[in-house]
Formats: C-alpha cells, structure tokens, sequence
C-alpha cells in the first residue's frame, strides 16, 4: 500500500486538501490491486482551510505523518509567499533524503522552492503564479504551461481541480496509464452522479458542478444537454475495464494487443505473439483477467473507442478503424451493449461533464 500524506498549511484551499483522497480512492476502487492510504497531515499554525468560505480540519495526523510516507503533497496556502513555517524545510529534505516523492500543487510550488529543494530542477506552478515564481526563485526553471512537471522525485502542478492532473500523473507512475486513464473517467463521471445533497449541489463536486442536477438532462439556462445519467453507465462499468495485474505474465502480450487494435487479430494471432497453445492462451487469461482473450480484445477497443471520444474530434468512422472495430455500425453495437448508450451522446455528455467541473481559478485563490 502506498501512503500520501497532504501536508495542510494555514489556508490550504479545501478543495487541494480533499482532491488526493478523491482521485486514489477512485483509482483503488476501480483497479484490485491498487491501494493507497491517504493522510492530511496538519503541519504548524494549521487553523483553517482558505477561499471564500474557509472551514477547520480535524486530523489524527501532524508532521509525523510524513515520516514513512511514499508522497507527499503539498497544496497551496495562505502566506506562500513568506519562507516556510518553522519544520518544513527539514521535514520536506528528510522526505527526499529516504527516497520518497515530493509533489507541489499550485502555490505549493513556492513553499517547495523556498526550501532550495527545487534551485536548478523544473516546476509548475497556478500560471498566473509563473512570472512571480520565477522572481522570486530564479534558480527554479519554471514551466509557464503550469502542467503536471516531473523533476527527479519532485512532481508539481497547476491548482485547477485540486491538483487532480497530478494526482492521475503519480497513478500512471506506480500503476500505468491504463489505469490513470480509468481513475479520470471515473472521477469526471461519477462525481457528477453522486446524489444532490441538501442545498443541491453535487457531493464532492466543484463550485460549477451544482448547476446541472444529475439526471435532469438540462444545464444551467436551459440548454439541452444529455443528462450526466445519459454516460452513467459507461462511468459505472468497473467490471468492463481490460486491465491485467501488475507484474501479470500476459502484459507483454496485452501491451502488444493494445499496440495493435487497429489490426484484425485473431485468436490464433494472439496466442502466437503469447508463444502459448489457444488453450493454454484462454486458460491463462482466464485465470489472470477473468476474461478469453478475444473478450480481453473486444473490451480494450471499446476502452480506446472511449478515449478516442474524450480526447480527439474524429469522426465515429475513423474512430472505429483506430480502434478495430471495422465500421461505424459495429463500433455503435459493441458501444451500445459496453455502455448503455451510443459513441455520439457520449463524447457530447462527457465533454459536457468536464466542462461543468473546471472552473478558472480566482484570482485570491492560493
């Protein structure tokens, strides 16, 4: 199991404090046998949480709890400007000296910085942030796009959505881009079809996700959308993911599958590149997918056929061609069946989903 400890300084943006529990509990959810503790460490003259309407925090965990840590995270806060509260610098050069991770969202950046951790390594930063940044510690090379950066153990990103982009970044580093890929989907798809709480905002969602009510069809102002009930289908299909385990024997021939959808492969196809007989081939993956081999293959296309739809503006026929399933009307079937609903109103409910829930930061946002 790997621990992240999220060190809370004074003002932590609550949003930056919950996004890590949300995304690797999405991703050790979904994918067995993915596991993670995740702990909010409150490190010194921690009081509340800042933006608008700033709460208190309650947690068994101080700056002790960074001492066996895999990750730790360090969000934006109040005062990030100023040289880190006293124990910081130490505890973060302790982190790196035993090996772990280090990971800065948004103004976290600066507290990193100031600790003379990051003098000749790239960072990101809020990219309103990135000119200051740079002044401020000109031995940092600052990335001015304020994406997910990796630097030796040292990871950091912009603060939209929380940091979740690097969260998903430190998923695909310990588990893959698969199951990166899935924990996002997960995450954009059921936090919109979480029930409405009291005051009709979305559980767990962001400040804009209140304003179209899961199952109601309709966003705010009356455009017709298709209802986040429309994909809930496609984001609760944890069961279809196409995931071998890690370290699995199959994963030089699943890598190979994946490599090459857009080919017609057969069985025997497969169970060649594998070096294996047919039944030996099903009786393996059986026994480590729960799936045969052509299911296997059938679920990853539809599973590229999705990120194709999320990512890119092809047309449905070169989307069928890129993903193996021949033509438009036999990508819409298997669509169809995988995720109760067609390649068309997915791609437009989905793009509708992610829009709802990034919002620009403010501008007195840490």
């Amino acid at each position: 199991m790997s621990v992240i400890a999220v060190l809370a300084l004074d003002g932590a943006p609550g949003h930056q404090l919950t996004a890590p529990g949300l995304a690797f509990a999405t991703a050790a959810r979904h994918h067995h046998p993915v596991a993670y503790e995740v702990r909010v460490c409150a490190g010194p003259g921690f009081r509340s949480t800042g933006g608008p309407a700033p709460f208190g925090v309650e947690t068994p965990w101080g700056m002790e709890g960074l001492d066996d840590a895999d990750t730790v995270l360090l969000p934006g806060h109040e005062g990030f400007r100023a040289a880190p509260p006293p124990g910081v610098a130490d505890a973060l050069h302790a982190v790196v000296a035993r090996g772990a991770r280090v990971g800065a969202v948004g103004t976290g950046t600066f507290t990193l910085a100031a600790t003379g951790l990051l003098d000749g390594r790239r960072a990101a930063t809020s990219r309103r942030h990135t000119r200051e940044l740079a002044r401020l510690h000109p031995r940092v090379d600052v990335d001015p796009e304020g994406s997910a950066v990796a630097d030796g153990p040292f990871h950091s990103a912009a603060g939209v959505l929380g940091g979740v982009d690097l969260c998903l970044h430190l998923i695909t580093l310990e588990h893959g881009e698969s199951v990166a890929i899935e924990t996002e989907r997960q995450l954009f798809l059921h936090l919109h079809a979480e029930p409405d709480d009291a005051d009709g905002t979305a559980a767990g969602a962001g400040p804009r996700a209140g304003r179209a009510r899961a199952g109601s069809g309709h966003a705010e102002g009356d455009l017709a959308q298709p209802g986040p009930r429309a994909v809930q289908g496609a984001a609760a299909e944890a069961a279809y993911n196409a995931v071998t385990p890690p370290g699995s024997s199959l994963e030089p021939v699943t890598r190979w599958m994946e490599a090459n959808l857009h080919h017609p492969l057969t069985l025997d196809d497969i169970a060649g590149r594998a070096g294996l007989g047919v039944r030996s081939l099903t009786r393996r993956f059986r026994a480590e997918t729960g799936l045969t081999p052509l299911q296997y293959l059938l679920r990853t296309r539809i599973q590229h056929a999705q990120r194709l739809l999320e990512r890119t503006d092809d047309p449905v026929e070169r989307i069928a061609a890129r993903s193996g399933l021949g033509t438009p009307a036999n990508l819409r079937h298997h669509f169809q069946r995988a995720t109760g609903t067609s390649p068309t109103v997915y791609r437009t409910a989905f793009r509708a989903l992610v829009s709802d829930m990034t919002w620009p930061e403010r501008s007195g946002e840490p």
